[in-house]
């Protein structure tokens, strides 16, 4: 080998290893923010008062709701006020695109609600990115770096206001006592569907549940704001249950396919699986 090569050889080991260097204390530095933001989160919420979910606390909700509660086995168990939980999954960003492996972290709170989301979406054995999804005080925003170094999506305002409320009113059937809380409306539609609506902070929108005869939950949808050529386009949106687990003596819906309603038909862009979950538990952090 000459020594010319020996030079670009070299010189092309230190920009890699320089390259694992800087993404890693990128990593790092996303992930403390993170856990910032979380502590701010849970310490915004209200102290829990830890009460019991009641027979009587079921009363004038639709009979398919209470029907779903049942079913989860709320009753007798204590109100969620704080939510982690884990998710493993498969992410893809265009319907004629591979399949990218998902893992990802979740908090939430309930009596003010909120959450945060922290995925790492690896797109090849080499280059992933890193995302966060939040809602705080009503405001939603999204933000997205590859290596968790190279921001490629920072989006605020009303539209991600609104798509982070439907968020929550979807993934509240993973803690199902949040369903009793005074800031949602239930409406009966028929025996197996029943309508939410969510009034926070000056944002008020709904979505439709749907139950099997037994009280599982089978989907819930929406209308939500799709991004499209740099517009916002209101898009129906929702998840359909897959696969049902239980944690902690609480049955969910752990598996779930996270579709939008396109012209061209429906285009699943999420599978999600919970593999943990806790409610009320002290952050250690």
């Amino acid at each position: 080998m000459s020594r010319v090569a020996v030079i670009i050889v070299g010189i092309l080991a230190v920009l890699i290893i320089l390259f694992f260097v800087v993404s890693a204390a990128a990593s790092s530095l996303f992930n403390r923010q993170v856990k910032k933001e979380v502590k701010e989160l849970f310490e915004n919420n209200p102290e829990h008062k830890k009460e019991i979910v009641t027979k009587a606390d079921l009363a004038g909700l639709p009979q398919c709701v209470q029907k779903w509660l049942e079913r989860s086995q709320v009753i007798g168990k204590e109100r969620a006020n704080t939510v982690r939980l884990k998710q493993r999954g498969l992410m893809r960003l265009k319907e004629d695109q591979p399949w990218m492996p998902v893992e990802a972290e979740q908090y939430f709170t309930v009596d003010e609600p909120g959450f945060i989301w922290k995925a790492r979406v690896r797109m090849n054995p080499l280059i992933y990115f890193a995302g966060k999804d939040k809602y705080d005080q009503g405001k939603g925003e999204m933000n997205i770096k590859v290596l968790s170094l190279i921001p490629v999506v920072n989006a605020r305002g009303n539209e991600m206001d609104q798509g982070a409320l439907l968020r929550y009113l979807a993934e509240m059937a993973w803690f199902p006592s949040a369903a009793l809380n005074s800031y949602l409306k239930w409406e009966e539609i028929d025996a197996n569907s029943a309508r939410v609506t969510m009034s926070y902070q000056g944002v008020t929108d709904s979505g439709i549940y749907t139950f099997d005869d037994n009280g599982d939950i089978v989907s819930f949808f929406a209308r939500r704001y799709r991004e499209e050529n740099g517009r916002y386009i209101l898009t129906d949106w929702g998840g359909v249950t897959k696969g049902y687990n239980e944690f902690n003596g609480v049955r969910i819906s752990s598996q779930t396919d996270v579709i939008w309603k396109l012209e061209t038909g429906d285009f699943t862009w999420f599978q999600c699986e919970i593999t943990d979950i806790e409610y009320n538990k002290p952050l250690l952090y």
